[in-house]
């Protein structure tokens, strides 16, 4: 039989465990895929542990890609034998699985599905987040910051905002991790271990701060980040790597220069089919055109995803990161 890893409580990485399953027979509207890669996220670890509750048991992952092995009944578009991916829909840690089409979209050829498995959800936050969620506040030109910039989500923030004309600070924790942000398209890049962040962004923009702040981090950066923005900037948060923020007065906000503030999700900006398709497309042609380059920096079995997110968790991996069914 198929195996999966389930999670029967929440809680630490040792919560999961590899079982085998059985995999029925996909029911209207569905297909049954078998994984070639499955995307590790940081949002695998709030479902894990509990921070975003789901229904248990559960698979924990959100994000996969491989190919269809059979069809359910009333499915339109697609067919066994297709190549897809997908992200959002909880219960990807696993060899097979059943479920609907309304999230999958197809790889086209020349892309691996390592390759899509790693940036579906990672690549499409990043297109909501610089192409729609920001762009009213931005002309090409501008300079804005944006945290844990070694990162998954950070290399590939680094060359999109590059490609689209934006000059980008991040923020990382060591030389190496620096080296890896400039070398994705960080024009600038702080050591937050070493110096003070506001002050540097601050150096850097010769006073103004910055027009937009991407903070995917969470509880350590809001303070830097909010005081990082000009009179009127926009503060995207859109992540609690090192847990939620407490809660704050509104009036914080206009104390700090009437700043506006968002709490995205890629659900809220992929929830329709056009704007899914939409997403996936503007992604692909990134990759296509080499204007955004994928590499797989670590790969787990199956069998090691308790050890995939402790490595995450302790911030020992970079970039893009796969578990291999």
């Amino acid at each position: 039989m198929p195996k999966s890893i389930l999670i029967h409580e929440a809680g630490g990485p040792e919560k999961m465990q590899l079982h085998e399953v059985a995999v029925g027979d996909p029911g209207p509207g569905q297909v049954r895929i078998r994984h070639g890669a499955i995307g590790l996220n940081y949002i695998d670890v709030y479902t894990r542990s509990g921070l975003y509750p789901t229904p248990l048991p559960n698979a924990v992952g959100r994000e996969g890609a491989g190919t269809i092995v059979a069809v359910g009944p009333r499915v339109k578009g697609f067919r066994k034998g297709d190549r897809v991916a997908y992200c959002g829909s909880v219960g990807a840690y696993c060899e097979e699985r059943v479920m609907g089409t309304e999230q999958l979209v197809k790889v086209p050829a020349g892309v691996s599905d390592e390759q899509a498995a790693a940036i579906m959800l990672k690549g499409m936050t990043v297109e909501y987040l610089i192409d729609r969620c920001a762009k009213p506040w931005l002309k090409k030109g501008d300079t804005i910051l944006f945290h844990a910039a070694a990162g998954g989500v950070g290399l590939l923030f680094g060359q999109w905002a590059k490609a689209r004309g934006y000059k980008t600070i991040g923020t990382t924790s060591s030389p190496e991790k620096a080296a890896l942000a400039r070398k994705n398209g960080f024009k600038w890049v702080i050591d937050y271990t070493k110096d003070d962040v506001v002050a540097k962004v601050k150096e850097i923009t010769k006073g103004r701060g910055v027009p937009v702040v991407f903070d995917g981090v969470g509880k350590d950066t809001w303070e830097a980040s909010l005081n990082c923005l000009q009179s009127r900037g926009l503060m995207i948060s859109f992540g609690n790597a090192s847990g939620p923020v407490a809660p704050q007065p509104p009036a914080i906000l206009g104390a700090k220069g009437s700043l506006y503030l968002t709490r995205p999700s890629l659900a809220a900006y992929t929830a329709t089919r056009k704007d899914l398709d939409a997403s996936a497309r503007s992604l692909f042609k990134m990759i296509s055109t080499r204007k955004v380059r994928i590499s797989i920096d670590q790969r787990y079995p199956l069998a090691a995803a308790a050890q995939a997110h402790r490595d995450l968790e302790s911030r020992k991996t970079t970039g893009q990161t796969v578990i291999i069914p």
